[in-house]
């Protein structure tokens, strides 16, 4: 049986469905998410799977964030907050996530980012995703401050109609946030 997969911005989710949506991935993400973590997968669009009980098994959500690259802004979709729960995975649901968020991107963004684990690589390397080869930098409070920590770990697909964005324009530069800038 396949369960259906639904996505809902933010303001369509009630305080119970995102109480749960978090119980996933405070359990999921072991090395822990914080209350900014979860600040920044609100405002945009969410996809997620349930079990037949209710349960969130699987969740992700797109948040438009603004990138500077050799000079020019760009409006990205900017993947957050993917997980599945530990006794489903290895089921395609985060491939079912991943390619309803992909078709927001597609329809909303120049391009898609996102920040992956060693092991969310692997989806996102088999989705057409592919990391930045360059310098990631944020426009903080003080500045441009560079991101070193975050190089390699960033991931960029272009949308559809849309060329990459062309790495040889320099570093990546991010709005800032609170918390993990990516």
């Amino acid at each position: 049986m396949t369960l259906p997969l639904r996505t809902a911005h933010t303001f369509e989710l009630a305080p119970a469905e995102l109480s749960a949506i978090r119980a996933l991935l405070d359990d999921a993400f072991e090395e822990g998410f914080d209350d900014e973590d979860w600040d920044h997968g609100f405002g945009g669009i969410h996809a997620f799977v349930r079990d037949p009980d209710g349960a969130f098994v699987a969740h992700g959500s797109l948040v438009q964030r603004r990138v500077l690259l050799a000079g020019r802004s760009y409006r990205i979709g900017y993947v957050e907050a993917v997980a599945v729960r530990a006794d489903r995975r290895r089921q395609g649901l985060g491939g079912r996530v991943m390619a309803s968020l992909e078709r927001v991107l597609d329809g909303a963004y120049a391009a898609g980012a996102l920040a992956a684990s060693d092991d969310g690589a692997l989806l996102y390397r088999a989705r057409g995703w592919h990391p930045w080869p360059d310098r990631i930098e944020a426009l903080g409070p003080g500045g441009v401050v560079r991101l070193p920590e975050e190089e390699g770990a960033l991931y960029l697909r272009p949308s559809a109609g849309h060329p990459p964005l062309d790495p040889s324009g320099g570093a990546l530069v991010f709005d800032w946030r609170e918390g993990a800038v990516l």
